[in-house]
């Protein structure tokens, strides 16, 4: 039976990581099923101008895991604030650190108090990190099953230039800010601020 969370992935078309590990598997729904889902998923498919706008807004949606008011006041903004507030969001924070294997399990680790910012507990997936800020997972946390292999799969990832990662101490830091050149996002974010300013 296929999640609710994969049939999202494969009607936008676009691989959002929400699975953890089995997107970059061979048991991936999108690279088993690359269609949409349905009994109409394997024909043609022509979006207008506005579909593609609505698609991009959706992927955002799903990929930092916002709702429709948070998206509204965030393309309020220039945007290159837009970008640096989703990318410095603790639960993306320490899913590019590596911590954890998807956007949503990062939220969920955020909010149920598991990681630290500066030695402090935080519980707000969208607290915005600042150069400098140092995270942590919390002491009385790290003996989870969801982190007892951590030290081993760091070993082979290497977080974005702009994050430090102390693999031994299995601690992250803000460097600088964010290099949106160098990332490549699953979304335009051109079109969603066209959708949000029609």
């Amino acid at each position: 039976m296929i999640s609710v969370k994969e049939k999202k992935e494969r009607s936008l078309g676009v691989k959002l990581f929400l699975k953890g590990e089995r997107c970059n598997s061979p048991k991936c729904v999108t690279v088993r099923r690359p269609y949409r889902p349905g009994i109409h998923g394997q024909g043609r498919h022509s979006l207008t101008d506005y579909g593609r706008q609505l698609q991009e807004k959706q992927k955002i949606k799903i990929y930092y895991g916002l709702n429709n008011n948070q998206m509204m006041k965030l393309f309020k903004e220039p945007k290159a604030k837009i970008m640096s507030v989703l990318e410095r969001r603790l639960d993306h924070v320490i899913f590019l650190l590596g911590f954890v294997r998807s956007g949503r399990i990062a939220r969920q680790m955020v909010s149920h108090g598991h990681i630290m910012v500066n030695n402090h507990k935080v519980t707000i997936p969208s607290f915005s990190v600042k150069i400098g800020n140092v995270i942590t997972i919390r002491p009385e946390s790290s003996g989870m099953k969801i982190f007892e292999d951590l030290g081993l799969r760091l070993k082979q990832y290497e977080p974005p230039a702009w994050l430090k990662l102390d693999k031994e101490k299995l601690k992250g830091e803000c460097a600088s800010e964010p290099d949106f050149q160098a990332n490549i996002f699953p979304f335009d974010i051109d079109l969603v601020g066209q959708f949000y300013s029609r």
